[in-house]
């Protein structure tokens, strides 16, 4: 059978009702219900479902990624602007109501000119540019901008050159430890050893009074230390750049000049120097072939076995014989950044709404990063479309937005998340983000810990390319990385950090959020590599995970957006917190200085309360039939648990980020419970105790939230009224 009748027969609607009856767990009489659906509603929704599935393409998805992908488009540029543009008539086109432009004056930074030379002990000019490739035309587009980081200050120095590994705290101590002080000289550092993101290099080096930093992609981490390069392979050649923003948006995020508050025209703005988000240093990022020269001219000690990257001579740390030339003009001005907004109001529910995103603006094509999400969202919006065409709708709004500005502060998300706070918090029921759709076949979700069990859910339901389905793909994929079998509780991130768009909506709104990629060997993340010849050559040729990840996000939309009682589990929720606990009471000396017993109680009676309100939902769909304000009073109580882990406060030092139980740290990654997390890793054991207090109150809130939910599904014991629906 060749793969086109795979997917054919994959994605046929008989066999995808079919597979669903005889799943494990799943009544084998015909009577088949998907989480928070009566048993006729479950079979209506997988008609839905079926008819969504058949119309995602290939063939379509394609030619939008090619459109998208046909010249350089940063945020801020002309070219993203048109591409706004092309959406909002798109959307109008496909059938999507209420589209809406929305415009936010924003801090943009463009490179003017760069430059960066060697002047001891010998001469060598950086290039700060990207080599072009006969095989790929788009390498040789004029609208290429050479090496930049977004947000860096201008300047220039001359000054000594010291290797600082990763750039993170503890190289710095290392360094101190070797004699070397840092102060007024250019640092350079490497990408990944371990992974950090830039801005925090940059934060870090500032802190420290480095002059500059060179933020370079060593072979090692991405390049031909891991395989065949382009345009033979997926990993960096020798002149690849990975351009970025260093942005402290783990300190605020969005524009730094409106923090807390939508950068709308005519918004009060804070002054430059009072920005918090906002670096005062000079960065320029560099290509391991322009590294080379200043790494094999290092003297002093050799750097240890864990800084030695895969160029091949031994790293020295230097700091006397390399000085360099460092020249950073940027412009750095306020311009627009468009978010284009639409919807399908709900037939039933118009207020209570599911959330779609994906940002628009790349570094240069976007190949990977975001325009294979948005091929994936413009068959997403196709499908909805043509349904709403059909005479369905879904019974809970569903909105779609193409973000401005991720890549340089996570900034149309979050300004528009800001603009419309109060509504949000009320109306929003998930935000489902698709940053990238594809950079290979490795299926990777995460979300809060209540909607995990619906993800694994519905992957059950998708064919996969490989002719199996994609819950029975992804959880070979995850034994094969594990190498032992994964709980499919644990299949889902239930450990969330930033660097997209769903940052907005989690720590700051307190609204659940699903974040969802395929993933594989990709190392030209944010080059002008990472373009349309990458992905039909490397990252997905077929064009096959582009289409399944438009069904699957499309299919996680509708069961949210269908669903009777809201398909979130908090029993899963109280599991995962516990793990969560369990970490940091294994934090250094914690145990001797808090009692976590209140805790866990408060997580038992959480857990317990969620377990009886999964029984209550499920004996009141078992009847068929579930009064409206019934279901009313059980959705709102279970919209608003998420919106109850939040403290006006924030956690200590960073007042934006507000969620109690889910954060980032600096480096981006992930950071559960805090404020607690964070004071016991500084031994703050005061703040400590008091952060633990305000989890116990938000546990003991949601915890009576969930038991007055469960007793109204109760009240639906003694008989139901007949759903105006069936």
């Amino acid at each position: 059978m060749n793969s086109v009748t795979i997917r054919r027969s994959l994605y046929c609607p008989a066999l995808i009702i079919v597979f669903l009856c005889s799943s494990p767990g799943r009544p084998q009489d015909g009577s088949a219900r998907l989480a928070g659906f009566t048993a006729e509603h479950s079979r209506r929704q997988l008609e839905i479902e079926a008819r969504f599935q058949a119309i995602p393409s290939p063939e379509e998805a394609r030619k939008t990624h090619r459109f998208f992908t046909s010249a350089p488009h940063p945020a801020g540029s002309e070219r993203n602007n048109e591409l706004a543009r092309h959406l909002e008539k798109l959307w109008s086109d496909q059938g999507w109501e209420d589209i809406r432009m929305h415009r936010y004056d924003v801090l943009a930074s463009f490179p003017r000119e760069v430059s960066l030379e060697m002047v001891s002990p010998v001469r060598y000019q950086a290039g700060l540019r990207e080599d072009a490739y006969d095989v790929d035309p788009d390498t040789s587009h004029p609208d290429i901008r050479p090496a930049y980081l977004a947000l860096s200050i201008s300047g220039e120095v001359t000054a000594p050159v010291v290797y600082a590994n990763s750039g993170n705290p503890e190289d710095y101590a290392v360094l101190r430890k070797h004699g070397v002080d840092v102060r007024g000289k250019i640092v350079l550092v490497r990408y990944s050893n371990p992974y950090s993101y830039r801005g925090f290099k940059a934060f870090t080096a500032e802190k420290m009074g480095a002059a500059g930093i060179l933020i370079y992609s060593d072979p090692a981490e991405d390049g031909y230390g891991r395989g065949a390069v382009f345009p033979d392979g997926p990993w960096g050649p020798e002149s690849h750049i990975q351009r970025g923003a260093i942005t402290y948006d783990f300190l605020v995020a969005g524009d730094p000049l409106t923090p807390g508050w939508a950068s709308v025209p005519g918004a009060r703005q804070v002054p430059r120097e009072q920005a918090v988000s906002l670096p005062k240093i000079m960065a320029l990022p560099l290509s391991w072939r322009d590294a080379k020269p200043l790494l094999e001219n290092m003297d002093g000690p050799v750097a240890p076995d864990s800084w030695q990257g895969g160029l091949k001579f031994k790293y020295r740390i230097g700091g006397r014989a390399v000085r360099a030339h460092m020249k950073v003009d940027m412009d750095t001005r306020i311009a627009p950044n468009y978010v284009v907004e639409a919807r399908i109001r709900g037939s039933e529910l118009p207020d209570e709404w599911i959330l779609l995103g994906n940002h628009r603006d790349a570094w240069e094509f976007g190949g990977v990063d975001p325009s294979s999400g948005t091929a994936s969202m413009v068959e997403v919006t196709r499908a909805l479309g043509q349904l709403k065409k059909e005479g369905i709708r879904p019974r809970r709004t569903v909105v779609v937005c193409s973000w401005d500005g991720e890549e340089v502060g996570l900034t149309g998300s979050t300004e528009w998340g800001e603009q419309f706070a109060d509504e949000l918090k009320k109306k929003l029921v998930a935000y489902i983000n698709v940053d990238s759709s594809t950079s290979g076949p490795t299926f990777e979700a995460d979300s809060v810990a209540s909607l995990a069990p619906l993800i694994v859910e519905v992957s059950r339901t998708l064919g996969h390319p490989e002719g199996k389905t994609l819950y029975d793909a992804w959880r070979r994929e995850r034994a094969e990385a594990a190498k032992k079998p994964v709980p499919e509780r644990e299949l889902v991130d239930t450990r969330i950090g930033s660097g997209s768009d769903h940052t907005v909506f989690l720590n700051f709104l307190g609204r659940p959020t699903i974040g969802l990629a395929f993933t594989g060997p990709y190392g030209v993340y944010h080059s002008i590599y990472d373009n349309y010849y990458w992905i039909n050559r490397f990252g997905d040729p077929g064009y096959r995970y582009h289409t399944l990840m438009a069904r699957l996000w499309g299919v996680l939309a509708l069961r949210l957006a269908n669903a009777d009682i809201l398909p979130f589990d908090f029993d899963s929720y109280g599991h995962h917190l516990r793990q969560f606990t369990q970490q940091v009471e294994r934090t250094g000396d914690a145990p001797a200085h808090l009692d976590f017993a209140g805790l866990y109680r408060g997580i038992d009676a959480f857990e317990a309360a969620g377990a009886a309100l999964n029984r209550s939902a499920a004996a009141a769909l078992a009847q068929g039939s579930v009064s409206p304000k019934i279901l009313g009073g059980v959705n709102r109580a279970i919209m608003d648990v998420e919106g109850n882990w939040l403290h006006p406060d924030g956690i200590p030092g960073r007042p934006w980020f507000k969620h109690i139980l889910y954060a980032a740290r600096y480096t981006y990654a992930h950071l559960e419970l805090p404020g607690l997390t964070e004071a016991v890793e500084k031994s703050d054991w005061e703040t400590a105790r008091s952060q633990a207090r305000i989890l116990e109150r938000a546990l003991d809130t949601n915890t009576r939230l969930l038991r007055e939910a469960a007793g109204l599904l109760e009240e639906q014991a003694g008989g139901s009224r007949p759903d105006p629906r069936s």
